[in-house]
């Protein structure tokens, strides 16, 4: 059962979900639904005592959200919604129904009653078909419910505190959140599991084909009566016998024959909707509108002062009020902010990830794209017809050496160029320091560094060990305003120089950190045969880079960014990302033994080789044979 059969008929509908639940909007959304988001100002003051059962309060409750957005807009609004939701969703456990915790204490009695036992989650959902009648609201409900059993392990109170400390609990029902830390609670559901996240999708879309999929007359009719032909049958069967013979039936066979076929073409379905290349089309769309908000430092100005409405926005952004209203309705859709009746606010992940000064901001990775990437994929259909970089058509200046393309640029775009790294290694630095053992090591040297994010991860994580970063002039210059405050930075130091030409800071472990994937072979062979000659034997060599393939446990799940870097790359002129069997190659031949690889996220692969001892001069008889 899925929702896009029946999609094409709401696609000229107004929808609104009358909810401002993040979770059910996630769920509507990949669905496929089109709808606008309007929460319901309805009291939840329903005495409960005086329903039969607990899904008859939901399914109240959720019918007077609808009713109330229902009514608001048709009185606010120049066009009535065609359909509004509402849901509600409980919790009850021995009769007693749970809905948000008030407070830290609250969210604890809830969990110690689900603690060990099988409780219900009831979610009631109503569907309102709205219609404007010489100026007055007509409305027809259809409601349901929909339960789900969940049993919760035994958990020790301490767990218990752990989990409301984290914040979670406190606005679910229940005081959990089975998609997310909660999930950590429970042993074990037997019903629809996104009934419990918050919305019974399943049996939504029953509803929806029953609305607009009614059975057909004949279908009842035939059912009904199956030993029976059907009435165009015996109509089919008169016109034979009328003929006189069976060969003068032939035309009337031919005729049944066609009425048949056009029948069954008549009776064909559509193909499926197509949302998701719908939504790849209008990609670059999205994409440019998010770019635009940070650009305008949007996501900021609602980091400090939320709500604000359009107007307000528009003031202190210098832009019209229709422009930006138009660009915040999108990143409402686009899940970015939330807009409610006081007006727009940052999402979670927009206050983590797109405020400009956040410490796992990539502000700095969006405005490279921005400036950067963007200008290259306009010209992507060149890239591909001549297999060549691009940066001559959208910056009138000719592909290079990467270390010497960043030392020509201004100091603003170096500056936006060490962001962008900076958002991006912060993400993934944990990641990278655990993937492998790196616990036998006490120095290392991070190539190509840049602001030390990773550094400083590694600190943290193994206390013996000390970090140089070696890069660049023009990157050391401004790596003062990214360092952390805290002990672990008297263990990393920064030195100036060049990976290619400088002599190497001695250290245990080499570490190249997102910095293969930027060069062809005939560089890279270069550098490691540096990185070499100077590694001890004993000593190690770390690479963490993306992964072009799937041939590491974890790394399909970024499938889609891998390839999409290797074109990006291509458009830039550098060399690409490579497979496990390349990276594990390359060590080979540069004299590293006992290579072992672990998946650092969606999209890095971490590769750890051991410097073996020198065979003799067979090892320094130039590069290898590329491996690519």
């Amino acid at each position: 059962m899925v929702l896009c059969p029946v999609i094409g008929k709401l696609l000229r509908k107004r929808v609104v979900l009358a909810s401002a639940s993040p979770r059910r909007r996630e769920i509507l959304n990949q669905a496929g639904l089109r709808f606008e988001v309007v929460p319901s100002r309805f009291k939840e003051k329903l005495h409960k005592a005086s329903f039969p059962t607990p899904y008859a309060y939901a399914i109240e409750t959720a019918k007077q959200k609808a009713l109330e957005v229902a009514r608001r807009m048709h009185e606010k609004d120049l066009r009535t919604p065609d359909i509004v939701i509402g849901a509600d969703t409980i919790v009850t456990v021995g009769g007693l129904i749970l809905e948000k915790p008030v407070d830290k204490q609250d969210a604890y009695s809830m969990l110690s009653r689900l603690n060990g036992k099988e409780h219900s989650v009831f979610t009631g959902v109503a569907i309102v078909h709205c219609s404007s009648r010489d100026g007055q609201l007509e409305t027809s409900i259809l409601e349901f419910h929909e339960e789900t059993m969940v049993k919760f392990s035994e958990l020790s109170e301490e767990l218990l505190w752990e989990y409301i400390d984290s914040g979670e609990p406190m606005d679910k029902a229940g005081g959990y959140g089975i998609q997310a830390l909660g999930g950590m609670l429970v042993e074990c559901v037997r019903g629809d599991f996104l009934n419990v996240v918050g919305f019974p999708l399943n049996h939504f879309c029953k509803k929806l084909v029953e609305l607009y999929y009614p059975p057909r007359h004949e279908d009842v009719q035939r059912t009904k009566h199956d030993s029976i032909p059907a009435v165009d049958s015996f109509e089919n069967l008169s016109d034979t016998e009328g003929g006189g013979s069976d060969e003068g039936g032939g035309d009337a066979a031919h005729a049944r024959g066609r009425q048949e076929a056009n029948h069954d073409r008549t009776a064909e379905s559509p193909p499926p909707f197509p949302t998701e290349l719908l939504e790849l089309i209008d990609g670059f769309k999205a994409s440019k509108a998010l770019f635009t908000a940070c650009k305008l430092k949007v996501f900021d100005l609602l980091k400090d002062e939320a709500p604000l409405g359009a107007l307000d926005v528009a003031l202190k952004t210098n832009t019209s009020v229709c422009g930006i209203g138009r660009l915040l309705d999108v990143c409402v859709a686009l899940g970015l902010l939330q807009k409610t009746e006081r007006g727009y606010s940052n999402t979670e992940v927009a206050d983590l990830h797109l405020v400009s000064h956040g410490e796992y901001s990539l502000h700095g990775f969006v405005m490279r794209n921005d400036s950067h990437a963007w200008n290259l994929f306009t010209h992507l259909e060149f890239a591909v017809r001549e297999g060549a970089a691009q940066n001559h058509r959208a910056s009138g200046e000719k592909a290079g050496d990467p270390c010497q393309d960043l030392r020509c640029q201004a100091k603003d775009m170096q500056l936006q160029f060490m962001q962008a790294m900076h958002g991006l290694a912060k993400l993934t630095a944990r990641q990278v320091a655990t993937a492998l053992d790196l616990s036998a090591f006490t120095s290392a040297c991070d190539l190509g560094g840049c602001t030390g994010a990773l550094a400083h991860e590694l600190t943290q994580e193994y206390p013996r060990l000390t970090v140089t970063v070696f890069d660049l002039p023009e990157v050391i210059e401004h790596v003062a305003c990214f360092q952390p405050d805290g002990q672990q930075a008297e263990r990393v130091s920064f030195v100036k120089g060049d990976f290619f030409k400088d002599s190497l800071p001695a250290a245990d472990l080499y570490i190249l950190s997102r910095i293969l994937h930027a060069w062809p072979d005939d560089r890279v062979h270069q550098l490691l045969s540096h990185i070499s000659s100077r590694c001890k034997p004993g000593g190690g060599l770390l690479v963490a880079d993306v992964v072009l393939d799937d041939s590491v446990p974890g790394a399909a799940r970024g499938a889609r960014r891998g390839p999409l870097q290797a074109l990006s790359m291509l458009a830039q002129g550098e060399g690409g990302p490579r497979s496990l069997v390349q990276y594990r190659g390359l060590l080979e031949q540069h004299g590293f033994r006992d290579v072992r690889a672990a998946q650092a996220g969606d999209t890095l692969l971490v590769v750890l080789g051991t410097r073996a001892v020198s065979r003799g001069p067979q090892e320094a008889t130039g590069p290898p044979a590329p491996t690519r």
